[in-house]
């Protein structure tokens, strides 16, 4: 039985890991810790899943535990920090996207693997979702030929979108904005979809709604004296989850969990666009918004022999619901249609679909398509959007290669 150690106990960490580790796998695993600098919080975790011993000293857990597997899913800034001492204690890792936040650290991790040798999984979840596997399968067996051109739109509407300007993703310093935050599922699904690696970056970005863009302003939104008349505003104490998790910790940390989209330390970007050259040739236009009116994405692939397009709407008038459509246009004109029907369960049933291969003995033999992402897919698709920011920054052209040296 292999034994687990879980690193930052926020709402992903307890309830994408250490409650299925308790429940669902309990026969194969067991989880051995729960570290996190806020022990309220670490305790709340524990008490849910009902296992687990509560470290807020990572030295300690893992020469006490001594754990097969960690799984980080703290702030995104501290990543590398302990993927680098879980290496250094002989222990594989499992880490939430993204992989790290810069180049550097990026290039730490990688020197790091290398001297240690041990395992670092990646979860790309969206790897596993139906739909997607169709895309890959499709363009793997040539519906398209020789991709040419991408292009991708995705929406995150202004419930959504806007969550991320209240959480410690809106410092830029805490997850390199959601060029690399958010956008690396994004990106990580092109590349996976495709087979191909991103090669130069150019990008555009402003913050254009949220943070220094509002008239009325508060500190969050349970104190707030705007609260009735403001589009942003929400309840988050009116959840018993999210009143315990987070309220009732606050105390451990500080850590306020719903500050308003306005504040004007707010530095990330909600509007994005990207131009993206790939090793094979083929161009990538991509462009993310996170104030829009539904959410969902589409996405474009031209090839030597046809053409291929994709969507998934998931708010708003347009969502679907059983199913989702994949058009492939022939060069001879004829359209065939793929209908790929949607699973039950968190993120379109692919958390459980990638929970199973983390953890269930065998299920790895069974990745063809090569699902499980690792070291080298979590770099690819992080640069991407590492190089973006620093192309915002200095409106240049930046190679992931170049920068990786």
């Amino acid at each position: 039985m292999k034994t687990y150690a879980l690193v930052g106990s926020g709402s992903r960490g307890l309830y994408s890991y250490a409650v299925p580790l308790a429940e669902k796998y309990r026969d194969i695993a067991r989880l051995a810790a729960i570290y996190d600098i806020n022990p309220l919080k670490a305790e709340y975790a524990r008490s849910v899943c009902g296992c687990g011993k509560v470290y807020t000293d990572f030295d300690e857990m893992m020469k006490s535990e001594r754990p097969d597997t960690v799984i980080i899913t703290t702030v995104d800034r501290f990543h590398d920090e302990y993927i680098l001492r879980t290496l250094e204690y002989g222990a594989d890792v499992i880490c939430e996207k993204p992989l790290t936040t810069d180049a550097e650290k990026a290039k730490a991790i990688i020197k790091a693997q290398k001297k240690y040798n041990n395992n670092i999984a990646v979860t790309f979840n969206v790897r596993f979702t139906p739909y997607i596997v169709k895309l890959r399968e499709l363009i793997r067996d040539g519906a398209v030929g020789d991709v040419i051109s991408v292009s991708m739109e995705w929406l995150l509407d202004r419930s959504h979108g806007a969550d991320y300007f209240r959480r410690w993703h809106s410092k830029l310093s805490n997850c390199g904005g959601l060029l690399v935050h958010k956008s690396t599922h994004h990106f990580d699904l092109v590349n996976f979809v495709i087979d191909d690696v991103p090669d130069t970056v150019f990008a555009n970005g402003k913050l254009r709604v949220y943070g220094k863009n509002g008239q009325k302003r508060g500190i969050r939104c349970s104190t707030c004296q705007y609260a009735s008349d403001c589009e942003y505003f929400v309840d988050m104490k009116s959840d018993e989850i999210l009143q315990k998790l987070y309220f009732d910790t606050e105390s451990g940390d500080g850590y306020m969990r719903d500050r308003c989209v306005y504040s004007e330390d707010i530095d990330i970007y909600d509007t994005m666009s990207l131009a993206v050259t790939y090793e094979s040739g083929a161009l990538f236009t991509y462009s993310l918004n996170a104030h829009c009116l539904y959410e969902g994405w589409r996405l474009c692939i031209n090839g030597t022999d046809g053409r291929l397009e994709a969507e998934q709407i998931s708010s708003g008038p347009l969502a679907s619901h059983d199913s989702d459509t994949i058009r492939v246009f022939g060069r001879n004109g004829a359209l065939t249609e793929h209908k790929v029907p949607r699973l039950a369960g968190a993120h379109g049933g692919s958390d459980d679909l990638m929970r199973d291969m983390l953890f269930r003995p065998g299920e790895s033999e069974k990745d063809t398509l090569g699902q499980m992402a690792g070291i080298e897919a979590g770099i690819n698709s992080i640069m991407t959007g590492v190089c973006a920011n620093m192309s915002i920054a200095d409106g240049k052209v930046h190679s992931i290669k170049e920068e990786l040296k």
